[in-house]
């Protein structure tokens, strides 16, 4: 075992510590979760339908008889392993078995364009591909795009495999097939807790994709950051919604088992009405989403009438959390949310949202306004703010700036880059601008590249989104700067409909007028069906503003000071 290169040496006279020094390693936590939480249940609505119920001990048996049959495949360490799949029992043993054998599992995100999928499979070099029978058509994309895939698995049974084929020559074997000719005992091997584990790619709005390469260490250490910070022990009943190939699913797949939590697995069904009967069939605490997700959950909570009845905790991330939503979730069904914020280079946990002892005395709307922020840091994630010409700004929670990290499972360089994608002193630039407060609660006022500029000001698209999403008639909001002949640009709010009534610039003005500064206020509105969703679920603001290019604004806005 080897320590970092870039580790900092011993100081003149100091001692090295006596301790035990073992790796850090993915394996040792499923194998802990076998020994000492072995009953604890895992449950996934299947892909092919029915409800599966299975343990951390059956679990690490499969695992061990999965890292025996990858071998027979000849995979080997460093080999990239594709899994194109929901989130199901199938795609956890894939996680554990392929970095437990020194492999590297790379997800892909089957929800990407298939020119991108195939970009980015041939930028990683992946050997094999396994996915669920609902990717076919992206499977088979592969088949013809990515000649450096030599295995083809489906993740299923021979039953729902059998006619199934994706190209010539190309043979497609069934994962249960595939599991069950691997010997039963497969001794993990120890090595370097720093060789690679898990590959993520970002989303590629600008422009190619580009690889985070995740380490065994850092993957650990993150889980321990999770664990410490929001409810995963052995009194939870975990349902991660946020998909296992976005960002390895925030990290649950490894923080429950090291806690000792149950795991729902919601498989593809992500709506409304089916997170909510499987919630309530399963007794599910608590639960890991995105804001798209969770609009579908309280609208059929709203038609049932009430919440999933042990459901107690939401961690919502990967965009804002509009007002409207927390005030659903806690006033309308008193379930706690904890707003959260990262990014795929950061593993992805940044900050998470719990309020401090001294502020939970305060007025409850004094409380929201806090828990709208992205949250308070935590260990292992140090935040600064810089100006454009680099100084370091205080955390007053007034000067916003350009949001920089740094931590141990923060990514320093991308995969196949030549180059660190820090700055000269270490940091990584978020491309966020922020505040932060006294009390370490961070919050994005927008991202660098969406922020609108109005005669010198700034506005945030993302507060001004948020104030407007609680008006009764609005859905969903999304705002981007047009074009401005005196003030260079101005925000244009661009609205789906709640109901049938359209509301009017004047309502939505006057809605807004005292949750906003008076300059941020829309020069005007306009009406789509759908927002653009990119493949993590966050709005597209480069196709809005693509749509809106030649849109401009009315004459007597374009007179008007913006004021």
């Amino acid at each position: 075992m080897t320590a970092c290169d870039d580790m900092p040496p011993l100081l003149p006279g100091q001692m090295r510590g006596l301790m035990m020094d073992r790796p850090l390693l993915i394996a040792p936590i499923l194998r802990f979760a076998a020994e000492f939480h072995g009953d604890t249940p895992m449950i996934t609505r299947s892909i092919e339908g029915p409800i599966h119920r299975t343990d951390y001990a059956t679990l690490h048996a499969r695992v061990q008889q999965l890292a025996n049959a990858l071998i027979d495949l000849g995979i080997k360490p460093g080999d990239r392993v594709a899994t194109l799949a929901w989130n199901t029992w199938r795609h956890i043993e894939l996680y554990y078995a392929i970095s437990g054998i020194g492999a590297v599992c790379h997800t892909l995100n089957p929800r990407l364009p298939p020119d991108q999928i195939c970009y980015i499979i041939r930028d990683a070099e992946d050997v094999a591909l396994f996915f669920d029978i609902t990717f076919a058509e992206g499977a088979r994309a592969i088949a013809e795009g990515a000649p450096s895939v030599r295995h083809f698995v489906a993740l299923s049974d021979a039953a729902h495999t059998d006619q199934l084929r994706l190209a010539p020559k190309i043979n497609v074997r069934a994962y249960e097939d595939v599991i069950g000719n691997g010997a039963p005992v497969y001794d993990f091997p120890e090595f370097d807790e720093n060789a690679a584990a898990s590959l993520c790619y970002t989303s590629g709005t600008t422009g190619n994709p580009k690889g985070v390469l995740y380490s065994h260490r850092s993957l650990v250490l993150h889980s321990y950051t999770l664990s410490a910070n929001f409810p995963i022990g052995v009194d939870e009943t975990a349902l991660p919604v946020v998909p296992m190939f976005h960002v390895n699913a925030w990290g649950v797949p490894y923080a429950a088992p090291m806690g000792g939590a149950s795991l729902v697995m919601p498989g593809r069904n992500l709506d409304g009405p089916s997170l909510f009967k499987l919630m309530d069939d399963e007794a599910v605490t608590s639960a890991h989403g995105v804001p798209t997700v969770w609009m579908g959950l309280i609208a059929t909570m709203r038609a049932e009438g009430r919440k999933p009845h042990a459901l107690r905790q939401v961690l919502i991330g990967g965009a804002a959390v509009p007002e409207a939503m927390l005030d659903a979730f806690e006033s309308e069904f008193g379930i706690e949310v904890n707003h959260a914020w990262g990014m795929t280079e950061m593993s992805p946990i940044g900050v998470i949202n719990t309020l401090k002892p001294k502020l939970q005395t305060l007025p409850s709307d004094a409380q929201a306004k806090l828990k709208l922020k992205q949250g308070r840091g935590v260990f292992g994630v140090e935040m600064r703010l810089v100006d454009a010409d680099g100084r370091v700004l205080p955390h007053d929670g007034v000067a916003a700036g350009q949001l920089q990290v740094r931590g141990f499972a923060i990514m320093r360089r991308y995969f196949r880059s030549d180059s660190d994608a820090t700055t000269d002193d270490g940091w990584f630039d978020t491309g966020d601008i922020a505040t932060i407060d006294a009390d370490g609660y961070m919050l994005i006022t927008d991202r660098s590249k969406d922020v609108i500029k109005s005669g010198g000001e700034w506005i945030s698209s993302v507060m001004l989104e948020n104030a407007a999403m609680s008006h009764p008639a609005i859905a969903q909001a999304a705002v981007i700067g047009v074009p401005h002949p005196n003030w260079l640009e101005r925000p244009l709010l661009i609205i789906v409909r709640q109901g049938d009534v359209d509301p009017t610039l004047d309502d939505v003005r006057g809605f807004l007028a005292d949750k906003v500064p008076r300059w941020w206020l829309p020069d005007a509105i306009a009406f789509v069906e759908a927002l653009p969703l990119g493949a993590t679920g966050k709005v597209q603001k480069t196709a809005l503003r693509s749509d809106f290019a030649a849109y401009r604004l009315p004459e007597e806005a374009e007179r008007a000071v913006g004021a």
